[in-house]
């Protein structure tokens, strides 16, 4: 992607980032795609929070990379998977940010998943 505005998180548009001590494990029916000790929580605004989870704790043979992309000037370039086998449901239902901005470097290495498209649980 092309030159983009970079944003910083602040009073206006905050974002915090913080290890997540349970076991987050994600489900698409009954397949696991992802199960992890290790998920960073990102929480933004007012969106709801976020789960990230290192790469090395999603099965990525289920995941297909896609074309899609899109820029949040407080992140950075996003890049997205779909769900292999999962139905229109799981078009693009995961994301990364493969250079995060400075602010969010935590990400880097994790992906996220639409929860309205899987089945996140946490477990303590």
């Amino acid at each position: 992607m092309a030159d983009r505005l970079v944003k910083l998180p602040g009073p206006d548009h905050p974002i915090t980032i913080e290890t997540n001590p349970n076991r987050v494990v994600v489900m698409l029916g009954d397949r696991m795609i992802a199960d992890t000790r290790n998920a960073l929580t990102l929480r933004e605004a007012k969106y709801p929070a976020v789960h990230y989870i290192p790469r090395t704790d999603v099965d990525m043979t289920q995941l297909v990379r896609t074309a899609h992309e899109t820029h949040c000037p407080f992140k950075g370039d996003c890049s997205y998977y779909s769900l292999a086998g999962g139905g229109d449901g799981a078009i693009n239902a995961v994301w990364t940010y493969e250079a995060p901005y400075p602010a969010v470097a935590a990400i880097n290495g994790h992906l996220a998943f639409y929860p309205d498209r899987v089945e996140i649980t946490e477990f303590s």
